[in-house]
C-alpha cells in the first residue's frame, strides 16, 4: 500500500461545494500515490483519516494558494513548421479566409507536418509542452488534423502519445475532416465526398492502434458541411468514440445543434452560435470550449454569446487552441486574462473554464476538481488570491506542479 502524503497550510480552490471558488482557506490535502484521499480544514484531519492509514511525509505550501492542474483542452500541439509571415499577412489587412483560399492557412502547415519525421515532430512539439507546463499545465488534448492521411494522421497521434512520457497526460482528437489535402483538390464536391469517404475508412484503422480518444471535424464555409460531419460522426458514434466540433467560428452552420444531437463532449469557438444552438447544447450537457486566444489573434469583433451560455447553464470551458496560424499561444494564464477581458468573464469563471469545465470537455470525471477521488494533479502559486491569475500577464507565479502526487521541485 502506497503511504499517505499531507500537504498542509495550504488555501485551496477546490472548485467544489457552495463558497466561491470552493475556497477552503486552512486547507488541507491527503494523497496517495496518484489519488487525492482527502480534502479539507487541517483542523479537522485527526477525525478524518480514514483508519489503519498512516501519513509518512508531510509538506507545508506554507499558506500558499491550490489549484487543481490546469487542462488544455483544445490544442493543435504537434505540427511542423510556423507560420509568422500570415501574421504580418492579417496585419496588412488579410483575412483568414482569403489566406486559406491563396494556399496558406492548414494546407501551408500540412505540407510542413507531412515533410517532417516523427522525432522533429516530437522534439519541437515538447518545447512547446514545456512551456505549458511552466504555467500549470497537466493534461492536454491534442488533435491530428495537419496530416490529412492516414499515414500522416498516424503519425501525428503516435507522438501526441509519446508526450504522455513527459509528466502530462494526453487526450487525443482525430481531425482528419480539418481540411481538403492537396491530393483531393478539384472543382467538384465530389472529390471532398471521396475524401471524407477516406477519413471514414481511416478512422477504425487508427482507433485499432489506440491512437484515438475522441473524434474531431471543421464545420464551415472554408472547412465541411455540417452533412459531411454527420457522416463521420455517424462513424465514431459506431465505435464508440466521443465526439466534438470546431463550430460556429466564422459563420452559423448549425454546427453546435449537430454536435448537441450526437452527444458531443463540446463545441468549440462558438462566437456565431445562435440562440437555437445554446439551448440545443443545454439539453445535451455540450460543454462550450471558447478560444479567446484565437478571437485576440485574428481580431474578431463578433462575440461569442457568453450571457445566454450563462444564463443557460452551458459550462464553459477555456483552452488555449493552440496552432501555429490563428492561436500561436504557449500561455495557460493569458487564456484567463484574455477571457476576461474579450468575453467579460469573471476569473473564477474562467479559473473553471481551465479545470473543472476544461475535464468535463474531455469527458474526464478523475479531475479539475480538488476532491477525493480525483487524481492529486494541483497547482501550488504565489498568488494572495487565485484572482491574481487572471489579473498578472507574465511573472510566472508558479511555485510548484505536482502531477499525481509527484512535485516537479523537491520539497522541503
Amino acid at each position: 500500500m502506497k503511504a499517505l502524503t499531507l500537504w498542509r497550510d495550504a488555501r485551496l480552490a477546490t472548485f467544489h461545494g457552495d463558497q466561491p471558488w470552493g475556497a477552503i482557506e486552512d486547507g488541507a490535502l491527503l494523497t496517495r500515490g496518484e489519488q487525492i484521499e482527502w480534502v479539507g480544514r487541517l483542523v479537522d484531519l485527526p477525525a478524518d483519516v480514514p483508519a489503519g492509514l498512516d501519513i509518512q511525509r508531510e509538506h507545508s505550501l506554507q499558506g500558499a494558494w491550490v489549484t487543481p492542474g490546469l487542462i488544455d483542452a483544445h490544442t493543435h500541439l504537434v505540427y511542423g513548421g510556423q507560420r509568422a509571415h500570415e501574421f504580418e499577412l492579417r496585419l496588412q489587412g488579410a483575412g483568414y479566409e482569403e489566406i486559406a483560399r491563396a494556399g496558406g492557412g492548414i494546407r501551408s502547415t500540412v505540407a510542413h507536418t507531412r515533410a517532417a519525421s516523427e522525432a522533429e515532430l516530437l522534439a519541437s512539439a515538447r518545447h512547446r509542452l514545456e512551456a505549458l507546463k511552466a504555467e500549470g499545465l497537466t493534461t492536454v488534448e491534442i488533435k491530428s488534423g495537419y496530416g490529412l492521411s492516414r499515414e500522416h494522421e498516424a503519425k501525428m497521434l503516435r507522438v501526441a502519445r509519446r508526450l504522455s512520457a513527459h509528466g502530462v497526460q494526453v487526450r487525443t482528437s482525430y481531425l482528419g475532416l480539418h481540411a481538403l489535402p492537396p491530393e483531393f483538390e478539384g472543382p467538384t464536391g465530389a472529390n471532398v465526398d471521396a475524401y471524407v469517404d477516406a477519413c471514414l475508412d481511416d478512422l477504425p484503422a487508427l482507433q485499432a492502434e489506440g491512437l484515438v480518444d475522441a473524434v474531431d471535424a471543421f464545420c464551415e464555409t472554408i472547412g465541411f458541411t455540417p452533412a459531411q460531419v454527420e457522416r463521420l460522426f455517424q462513424r465514431a458514434q459506431q465505435l464508440g468514440l466521443p465526439v466534438k466540433l470546431h463550430a460556429e467560428q466564422l459563420s452559423d452552420q448549425g454546427g453546435s445543434q449537430l454536435t448537441a444531437r450526437f452527444g458531443g463532449l463540446s463545441a468549440d469557438h462558438l462566437e456565431w452560435l445562435s440562440p437555437e444552438g445554446v439551448a440545443a447544447m443545454a439539453q445535451a450537457g455540450t460543454v462550450a470550449m471558447l478560444l479567446p486566444g484565437a478571437y485576440h489573434c485574428l481580431r474578431e469583433t463578433k462575440l461569442p454569446p457568453i450571457a445566454a451560455l450563462r444564463a443557460a447553464g452551458v459550462p464553459m470551458a477555456l483552452s488555449t487552441d493552440h496552432n501555429p496560424g490563428t492561436s500561436p499561444l504557449l500561455s495557460m494564464l493569458a487564456v484567463l486574462q484574455l477571457a476576461c477581458i474579450h468575453f467579460r468573464m469573471t476569473p473564477e469563471e474562467a479559473l473553471r473554464g481551465l479545470t473543472v469545465n476544461a475535464a468535463r470537455a474531455l469527458g474526464l470525471k478523475d479531475r479539475g476538481q480538488l476532491v477525493a477521488g480525483q487524481r492529486a494533479d494541483f497547482c501550488v502559486w504565489g498568488v494572495d488570491h487565485p484572482r491574481e491569475l487572471s489579473y498578472w500577464l507574465g511573472g510566472r507565479p508558479l511555485i510548484n506542479r505536482i502531477f499525481g502526487g509527484a512535485p516537479d521541485k523537491e520539497l522541503k
